[in-house]
């Protein structure tokens, strides 16, 4: 199994609550992980690609594994900080 994903990290746990607000609202997921996310996926709208079983820390890809595909899931809290994570597929 193979999933395919995008983030925005941020170190702030308040400004990710309020990202995923913006969010649920109908703002650009992509806009704004170029805007705040502090990986280098920001670049790409927070566009991870495909990874498989064991590429991701634990927490990130058990997320990534509960959400429906499309969706943005909860904040999940990792060694990096605060991620805002929307499931773009599942093969």
């Amino acid at each position: 199994m193979e999933w395919r994903a995008s983030h925005i990290l941020v170190k702030d746990g308040k400004l990710a609550d309020e990202l995923l607000k913006r969010i649920k609202k109908g703002a650009n997921f992509s806009a704004l992980a170029k805007e705040f996310s502090t990986c280098p996926s920001k670049g790409k709208g927070g566009d991870l690609g495909w990874f498989g079983p064991g590429k991701m820390v634990k927490e990130f890809e058990d997320a990534v594994t509960r959400q429906s595909g499309g969706l943005v899931g909860r904040v999940i809290r990792t060694q990096f900080g605060f991620h805002i994570i929307k499931k773009t597929g599942q093969r």
